[in-house]
């Protein structure tokens, strides 16, 4: 399993970023994928998912964040909108729900002014 993020950066709070995450070395197309993260000092948690019938989101983002796929390019997407600063942290593409399953190396987000 190979999964490589990129997107992320710097923005101001109430920007926007597109995180994307090319995934490898496994059915795709068949797996429920989803996005994680983590807050300086803080533990991985859950962000959204999406199992190409039906997107899921945390409480915390849902109305902001929007999950997507392409599946003809074993691509997995998050739309970041309305950032906040709590939303500051390294963002991981992963399969299956929850925290289990595999973790890619992460792409950093930095809400600041």
């Amino acid at each position: 399993v190979q999964l490589v993020e990129s997107g992320g950066g710097l923005v101001q709070p109430g920007g926007s970023l597109r995180l994307s995450c090319v995934a490898s070395g496994f059915p795709f197309t068949t797996y429920y994928m989803s996005w994680g993260r983590q807050a300086p000092g803080g533990q991985r948690e859950w962000v959204a998912g999406d199992n190409n019938y039906r997107t899921d989101y945390a409480d915390s983002v849902k109305g902001r964040f929007t999950v997507s796929r392409d599946n003809a390019k074993n691509t997995l997407y998050l739309q970041m909108n309305r950032l906040k600063v709590e939303d500051t942290g390294v963002y991981y593409c992963k399969t299956g729900t929850g925290i289990s399953g595999n973790w890619g190396q992460g792409t950093q987000v930095t809400v600041s002014s």
